[in-house]
């Protein structure tokens, strides 16, 4: 046994005697400088402690998303009419998409950019493949020649009103005219406009009718617009609904046509225009007309992940536009890479990284506007973007997890006059590295150390300062007292 004697030689904290101490102003101060000192630097370093550490590094791109990369969209167009609106992907490798749909959706919007209906459903325009009858020209004409004067007049009139809108310069419009002309004189003939009155077929000249032809939203050179006029009239405020027509373009397959358009139409048709037809027949080759000629283009489309392009513009295999008339000014909502971020995860991004984020949408809320006229005819807007992906990690219980990742880029735009038809572009380029953010947490046991060290580091220093402090009053009395030093 080991006696109580023995154990207390070991001891590392002697006590005085309370009698054998002594109590002073001096040390009480130092006391209480001393505790607050503790509580500040405490506090301090639990501050420390709580706060996020963090470590940046360049390291080539190890994304788990594989070779692909999404980028989401929200695109509005005040100027460009869904009817021909296109989406085209193409990269470096080779990979040209034309005309994506599946995950592309369509909005007629009004030139305040707010929308005036449902989801525009065209899909993809059909493919013609009879432009006209090969024969020389035909110089009969068996439409009428519409104008600003007089197109109203004929819409109300007839209860079907089948227009060509054409230009004299379009390859196209000078196929289709012999067609047309000859087919317009046998419905003609079929259904007399006097005696029969259901159908007529005319005709308008964008060149000459140009106002005529911005009213309808004729983007695309022919375009052949079916006006009816019947239940449409009551709810619409006497606006009448109309089709675009996209089947072939020889003489047999427009008279068939305007035969199915004028089937469900009783010969007393200006007695019952105004009745509701629920006999419609649903045309493959016939689709809604813009009611408005602006579009809002949404989605997300999936590339590689490789240098390439989205390309907006206005596509068709059998129409020919005009490149002065043709205006992609346009507004951004959104164009972002990768996946969208929820509010719950961007807060997260910003707490351990304040300085990322800010950049993931950098085009959001930016106009790319060009007034129309002849100054600023033909002008392609493009945009260049440069593509950092950010990868946040945190290493907690010696294992790394990661947090999130996201995309941020750089975005330089530019306005350019061309010879073609005005399209947009939004060139792309994914960078091979990527920022890679670590968060490192401190352990506890290096919070409790240093804790110890502040106390033990601050009861030193004041016993210290006391002692120094208490040697020189001493000093200074015994001098006033005249004693030897």
């Amino acid at each position: 046994m080991i006696s109580s004697s023995k154990l207390k030689s070991v001891d590392f904290y002697r006590k005085i005697p309370r009698d054998l101490t002594e109590a002073s102003l001096s040390g009480a101060g130092l006391s209480i400088f001393a505790a607050l000192a503790m509580v500040f630097l405490f506090g301090m370093e639990l501050s420390s402690y709580l706060a996020v550490n963090t470590t940046t590094s360049v390291i080539v791109d190890r994304s788990s998303d594989g070779e692909f990369l999404r980028i989401d969209f929200n695109l509005s167009f005040p100027a460009l009419s869904c009817e021909f609106a296109s989406v085209d992907v193409s990269d470096v490798l080779g990979t040209n998409r034309l005309n994506i749909t599946k995950t592309v959706r369509k909005f007629s919007i009004d030139r305040n950019l707010v929308p005036t209906g449902s989801e525009f459903h065209a899909g993809p325009i059909p493919t013609v493949n009879k432009h006209g009858d090969d024969v020389e020209e035909y110089h009969g004409d068996g439409s009428v020649a519409l104008s600003s004067r007089n197109f109203d007049s004929y819409s109300h009139q007839y209860p079907v009103l089948v227009v060509n809108f054409y230009a004299p310069w379009c390859y196209w419009s000078n196929r289709l005219k012999p067609s047309w002309e000859k087919a317009a004189q046998i419905i003609r003939e079929r259904y007399d406009p006097e005696m029969d009155g259901r159908i007529l077929l005319g005709k308008v000249d964008c060149t000459e009718e140009v106002e005529l032809c911005k009213r309808h939203h004729i983007q695309g050179y022919p375009s052949i617009r079916i006006f009816h006029k019947g239940s449409d009239m009551k709810e619409n405020q006497g606006h009448h609904e109309h089709d675009s027509y996209y089947g072939e373009r020889d003489t047999e397959s427009l008279v068939a046509a305007m035969e199915t358009y004028v089937a469900n139409i009783p010969k007393e048709a200006h007695v019952l225009a105004l009745e509701d037809k629920s006999n419609k027949t649903v045309d493959p080759a016939k689709r809604p007309a813009p009611m408005t000629g602006g579009c809002r283009i949404e989605g997300f489309v999936r590339v590689k992940k490789v240098p390439g392009s989205v390309v907006i513009s206005a596509r068709s295999g059998s129409h020919s536009f005009d490149p002065s008339q043709i205006n992609v000014s346009h507004y951004v909502t959104t164009f972002s890479f990768g996946k969208r971020l929820s509010s719950k995860m961007f807060n997260e991004l910003k707490r351990l990284f304040p300085y990322v984020g800010g950049h993931h949408d950098r085009l959001a809320g930016q106009s790319y506007v060009v007034k129309h006229g002849d100054v600023n005819a033909n002008v392609t807007i493009e945009h260049y973007l440069q593509i950092v992906k950010t990868e946040l990690v945190t290493l907690r219980y010696s294992k790394e997890l990661k947090v999130l990742e996201e995309y941020e880029y750089t975005a330089h735009s530019s306005l350019v006059h061309s010879f073609y038809v005005p399209v947009v572009k939004f060139h792309f380029e994914p960078s091979p590295m990527q920022v890679l953010v670590t968060e490192l947490p401190k352990s506890f046991s290096h919070f409790i150390t240093n804790v110890c060290a502040i106390i033990g580091g601050v009861f030193t220093v004041a016993g210290i300062l006391d002692s120094i402090l208490h040697n020189t009053l001493r000093l200074v009395k015994k001098v006033e007292l005249g004693k030897d030093i």
